[in-house]
């Protein structure tokens, strides 16, 4: 098949399933709306109906930030997999998701009437602090961004802030509800939380589709990114930069969602081919239905109840991982 028809066929197929997810996320949940209903909210709401309250406060807000966290995950994971050159990498290989992590813990244990707006913007800053912590140490004897230090800089800060973030949990005894954030889910977005996030990941989606082209380039390796005319150290500064906005905001807003950014771009590249300037749209798209879909079922699986939406990716992204290193693996040999 040709590759501009297989492109189009897998982006109208990705479009027409963001679409249905979303509807069966505002539809789907403990308790079954009809469709009837979500369109009277929509059209003439009515603020004395509990159910429409409901979709309004509750469902489409959920809905709106599964897409954004998504989009999010994977549009970062696709730039550090083309940056790196590493099949397994995702923005938690910055230290990003421990930086939030670490700043939820500091909220939690010392400031525990904060609101939820106030934890979203601590973590936020907890993971722009943790990546300029990994390029402070990448900086102190090297003036080039080499992917494999810039691995082991984001692992060791990762281990350092995890850590310090245990440790604070034990001695507040704030664990279980560390462990339900880091679990990854979106049961508390509102709009409120929306309107902080959407502007920071926004930015990262535009920046990350005005940087494919080059990160194609730099996928191919640095000296022949250099060759055709790239200005390596300063495009992955800003790919660093569109990182942090994409995932910073996704992991203050729902957590460390594990595996979104690790499955997503091979899905894409699969189907539409390594071309980031298709990879980087093709992961937004891919990753706001896997999103939704490991959403819609967290919150069917074991009603009235909601299982962490992180276990439900971890169901899957496990076996991929294992199998994806096993791959590299072989073909090394």
């Amino acid at each position: 098949m040709n590759s501009r028809i297989r492109k189009t066929i897998f982006f109208i197929v990705g479009i027409a399933a963001l679409f249905v997810a979303a509807v069966c996320s505002v539809r789907f949940g403990s308790t079954n709306i009809s469709g009837e209903k979500i369109l009277q909210a929509i059209l003439q709401p009515d603020w004395s109906d509990s159910a429409q309250i409901a979709i309004l406060e509750l469902r489409i807000p959920r809905t709106i930030g599964c897409i954004i966290v998504g989009a999010a995950f994977a549009c970062a994971g696709a730039i550090m997999q083309g940056i790196t050159r590493n099949p397994l990498a995702d923005s938690g290989l910055l230290g990003i998701n421990a930086g939030s992590s670490f700043a939820l813990a500091v909220c939690l244990a010392f400031l525990p009437g904060m609101s939820f707006s106030g934890i979203v913007m601590c973590s936020f800053l907890g993971a722009g602090a943790a990546l300029l912590l990994v390029y402070g140490l990448m900086s102190l004897r090297h003036k080039k961004l080499d992917p494999v230090r810039l691995v082991l800089a984001g692992s060791a800060v990762s281990i350092f802030l995890s850590s310090i973030c245990q440790a604070i949990s034990l001695f507040y005894n704030i664990g279980y509800d560390l462990t339900f954030w880091t679990a990854g889910g979106v049961a508390g977005i509102r709009m409120k939380q929306l309107t902080f996030a959407v502007p920071g990941i926004a930015a990262g989606l535009l920046l990350a589709m005005l940087l494919s082209k080059r990160i194609s380039l730099l996928s191919l390796g640095d000296d022949a990114a250099r060759g055709l005319g790239i200005k390596v150290e300063r495009t992955k500064t800003l790919c660093l930069v569109a990182v942090l906005l994409l995932a910073g905001s996704a992991v203050a807003l729902a957590g460390p969602v594990s595996f979104v950014g690790l499955l997503v771009p091979h899905v894409v590249r699969f189907f539409a081919g390594s071309d980031y300037g298709t990879v980087i749209p093709g992961s937004m798209i891919t990753g706001a239905v896997f999103m939704l879909l490991a959403d819609i079922i967290s919150r069917v699986i074991n009603a009235p109840s909601e299982t962490p939406v992180g276990l439900v990716f971890a169901v899957v992204g496990v076996p991929f991982f294992i199998w994806t290193a096993r791959k590299g693996a072989d073909e090394n040999d």
